[in-house]
């Protein structure tokens, strides 16, 4: 079985106080944080003992995984299983980097995110160029919110031609074609994120060969879809696989509609679909002027 498996396990606590995320400087009691370790644990064993499976796997903590030791550790043993094709980790990468030293760095990744307000820039732009050098897979990104503009151009020019770095439409906002073109200047795959994609009824990879589980084992076919296939740790969530449309009338998250098999991001992303890292990064262009025809949205 080729298999990926998006885990998000019981952890809720984050380093940072963005204003727009509930879990925003939240913290795991002591109770909490042992029972997401235990079930991280759970989860990595049963993943090392699956070796006539292919598997790919990405953590999307709600809050902040890579400042516990317990995710380092994990994504250390599973990069090092042979039947792992990749780990990745959503992160803001406000940990230290040399624990990568240790991980196979042709199977691990990490899909980082710029937060402006929440660290200072030298210190986020250093740990990406130790992640470079380290030999690191990685992507680099910024909500786009207008008060983010200016220190993502900055970053867009200080990181090497080869980094993506994408950006994600902030929930709720609706940008104007100029907006939009500015942020494609930076991110030529924005127009991809700008609109919600209508989903109702199309052929999704998700509860086929892509599906999220979380702590307790439970999978779903992904993070959006509520109704459970059955259990990672019992075997029963594998009758359950099979390719099915989509039940929601919109995806407007990356991690979802990137599995849309309407999209051709499978092939844009080819060979870094967990991480964000697309097959070529895209050539950039200049914002439109005033004026000018608006951007042309992709579907």
């Amino acid at each position: 079985m080729d298999l990926t498996l998006l885990y998000r396990g019981p952890l809720a606590s984050c380093d940072y106080d963005c204003p727009y995320c509930p879990f925003a400087k939240r913290r795991d009691t002591p109770a909490q944080l042992a029972a997401d370790r235990a079930a991280l644990d759970r989860f990595t064993h049963w993943a090392g003992e699956r070796p006539e499976d292919r598997l790919s796997v990405l953590f999307t903590p709600w809050g902040e995984a890579l400042t516990r030791s317990w995710y380092r550790r994990a994504v250390v043993r599973l990069s090092r299983l042979g039947h792992v094709r990749r780990v990745a980790v959503q992160t803001n990468l406000s940990c230290r980097t040399g624990w990568l030293a240790a991980a196979d760095r042709d199977t691990v990744a990490l899909w980082c995110t710029y937060h402006p307000d929440q660290v200072p820039y030298d210190r986020f732009l250093g740990r990406t160029r130790e992640l470079a050098a380290l030999g690191v897979r990685f992507s680099v990104g910024v909500v786009g919110l207008p008060e983010h503009r200016e220190a993502a151009a900055r970053l867009r020019a200080d990181l090497p031609s080869h980094v993506y770095l994408w950006v994600n439409a902030a929930e709720g906002r609706a940008y104007t074609d100029a907006e939009a073109a500015a942020w494609t200047a930076l991110d030529p795959l924005f127009p991809y994120s700008r609109h919600p994609h209508a989903s109702a009824g199309a052929p999704c990879r998700t509860g086929d060969s892509v599906v999220s589980v979380d702590g307790d084992g439970t999978v779903r076919r992904c993070h959006f879809v509520r109704a459970a296939l059955g259990n990672l740790y019992d075997g029963s969530y594998r009758a359950a696989l099979a390719p099915r449309p989509c039940p929601l009338a919109v995806c407007d998250c990356h991690i979802g509609y990137v599995h849309l098999e309407t999209l051709p991001l499978y092939d844009v992303f080819a060979g870094g679909v967990l991480e964000r890292v697309p097959a070529a990064v895209p050539p950039r262009k200049p914002a439109r002027p005033a004026g000018r025809a608006p951007l042309t949205v992709l579907p």
